[in-house]
């Protein structure tokens, strides 16, 4: 019999890893000529019809206040949707494995928030961890251009940025409610906020192929479900902070599957500076735990 320890990371790997296909996914569903609407109006839409009924099923779903309805829709109209617009779009300018590091340079744009509102939180080891996290972007940006666009470096930069508010937000939010009862408003409020605007916009299609059902099935399935299932279940038994740092594989989940399944180029500089940014992520994580 396996102890929790063990469960929890066999439950945690499997969700870095499912979370790293996202931009593999993304790649395809642009080649298919899915427009960024369509994929993510169909991510949340399926992805909320599938975590709804498992979680009602093991008791798991709880409606919670009113208040805390209203923040998960803000969250999901808001942060989350903007975060994986911003993600997808970046992807039209780089590389899936490009956007998959620079998107984690997010815990440090949670840091500089943190410093903003509460100054007496920053310490030596978070400013080191910050300059990890710029000079891996910096080093990535500069020295090889390959598969770098400086416009996709922003954009991605600013789905960091979304996503470091999306996370202090839902951190306020998660003193009072569960996050499996958090995410299961978040998804249908992302859902309703891509409809509505893909809608406006004209920009709604459905996917005319099988490999653009396949990649928009993979996105919803493999990159969200399943990975945001095993992430919760792995807390259970390991708890956030050490769920957290085993997490930090994605990028590199992203990279390896970004030259194996589509050929992109991974250099040298590529994998120093994508160390360096996962570098900074643990150096905050330990820090946040001691």
């Amino acid at each position: 019999c396996m102890d929790d320890e063990t469960v929890g990371i066999a439950l945690v790997v499997p969700s870095a890893v499912g979370f790293g296909t996202l931009g593999i996914f993304g790649v395809i569903a642009a080649e298919e000529e899915l427009s960024i609407p369509t994929v993510l109006a169909l991510r949340f839409v399926l992805a909320s019809v599938i975590i709804w009924p498992i979680l009602w099923s093991r008791g798991r779903l709880q409606i919670p206040s009113r208040r805390i309805v209203a923040i998960a829709f803000a969250l999901g109209a808001g942060g989350d949707a903007t975060q994986s617009a911003l993600y997808f779009y970046g992807l039209e300018f780089m590389t899936a494995g490009m956007v998959a590091i620079v998107l984690y340079t997010y815990p440090a744009f949670v840091v500089v928030l943190t410093a903003i509102v509460h100054p007496d939180r920053v310490t030596p080891p978070l400013i080191a961890a910050l300059a990890l996290s710029i000079g891996g972007v910096a080093l990535i940006t500069g020295v090889d251009p390959t598969g770098v666009d400086p416009r996709g470096v922003v954009v991605v930069l600013g789905a960091a940025c979304a996503y470091s508010f999306y996370i202090l937000v839902s951190q306020r939010a998660l003193t009072t409610v569960p996050a499996e009862t958090l995410t299961t408003f978040v998804l249908p409020a992302a859902a309703l906020s891509f409809l509505v605007f893909g809608a406006g916009t004209g920009s709604l299609t459905i996917p005319a192929t099988p490999t653009a059902w396949g990649a928009v099935l993979g996105i919803a399935i493999l990159a969200t479900v399943v990975p945001v299932l095993t992430f919760f279940a792995g807390i259970a038994k390991i708890g956030a902070s050490r769920a957290s740092v085993i997490s930090t594989a994605e990028p590199g989940v992203t990279v390896g599957l970004g030259a194996v399944v589509l050929g992109e180029p991974v250099s040298v500089v590529t994998v120093v500076g994508g160390t360096l940014v996962v570098a900074s992520v643990l150096f905050i994580q330990r820090e946040e735990t001691v």
